[in-house]
């Protein structure tokens, strides 16, 4: 922590047992200080180092292979997945790794909502997810790491694969060439990725930029959940697709049941207005630079999603 009226620098020890640090301390005594004298007013904006929890993964993909024979035979080795960059045409062929993404949810094993950063595993040379890596940022979990692996009798989409079953959709990439021709040009956004229960929803906006204009305009936005992908122009149209919200008229000796149907029905209707609505929000908050505004709706559109599944 950098003192803004006088310059002076305090540097709070969040592991006591690091050699290089404990050699710092003893070289400025009065610099370094346990970290349980960080004021509680700095200790909601610490965040987990990118840098560093990025290396650990890429360690950890192969160290978490705890059997000797499986270890030197590399059975079951994962890696980082390799998506298309953002705002990149996705059929260009230029990739880099997924970068690690902040969120604000629950995990499966706790009771209330946290800030974590989280990355994906896959597979050496597969596209499916096998695992998901996190990172705490909350008080007393700082610096914790946990590992969330998927089962593997259950087949969990990885972000290529579900980029790539975008550009292969007939729909979509007949409207996308339709867009990109000369004059204008589609730009990709992030794609949102959303966990729920044992599997995961993908979300990512499409922009069009006209060659003489400066601001791209939100186009459409493509839902993705399981085997099922749709592209509207709002995420409410997107998820009354892949939840598939339709009611069919129903006998008069059916009567009772179309009741509790349409009722049912209506509810749904109510989530996906309140999900789309959150969305909205959270890319507004995304232009304007708000990321804790962002990283709250992101959190309320889980919860909103989780009532849908």
């Amino acid at each position: 922590m950098v003192d803004a009226y006088d310059g002076r620098v305090t540097f709070y020890r969040a592991d006591k047992d690091d050699p290089i640090i404990n050699t710092y301390a003893k070289i400025f005594p009065k610099s370094f200080r346990p970290f349980s004298d960080l004021p509680e007013s700095l200790v909601s904006h610490l965040r987990y180092p990118e840098d560093i929890f990025t290396l650990q993964a890429a360690i950890y993909s192969t160290y978490h292979m705890d059997d000797p024979q499986i270890f030197y035979n590399k059975e079951d080795q994962w890696e980082i997945p390799a998506v298309a960059s953002e705002g990149e045409k996705d059929t260009t062929g230029k990739t880099s790794a997924f970068t690690p993404r902040h969120m604000i949810m629950k995990l499966p094993t706790e009771k209330k909502e946290e800030y974590i950063l989280m990355t994906p595993f896959t597979p050496r040379a597969k596209d499916n997810l096998s695992a998901w890596m996190v990172a705490r940022n909350d008080k007393e979990f700082y610096g914790k790491l946990l590992i969330y692996r998927f089962p593997k009798q259950k087949l969990i989409f990885g972000p290529k694969q579900v980029i790539g079953r975008i550009n292969q959709d007939a729909e979509i990439s007949g409207q996308i060439s339709l867009w990109d021709q000369r004059g204008s040009q589609v730009i990709y956004g992030p794609l949102l990725v959303i966990p729920i229960e044992e599997s995961l929803i993908y979300v990512r906006p499409l922009y069009l930029k006209a060659e003489a204009g400066k601001i791209p305009e939100l186009k459409r936005v493509i839902v993705a959940y399981e085997n099922k992908i749709a592209m509207e122009e709002t995420l409410e149209a997107g998820l009354n697709r892949i939840f598939g919200t339709g009611v069919t008229k129903a006998t008069p000796s059916e009567k009772k049941i179309e009741q509790v149907t349409t009722t049912s029905v209506q509810s749904d209707q109510e989530i996906i207005k309140q999900a789309s609505d959150t969305y909205d929000a959270a890319i507004r908050a995304q232009r304007e630079g708000d990321w804790t505004k962002y990283g709250e709706e992101i959190k309320r559109l889980g919860e909103i999603l989780n009532k849908l599944q």
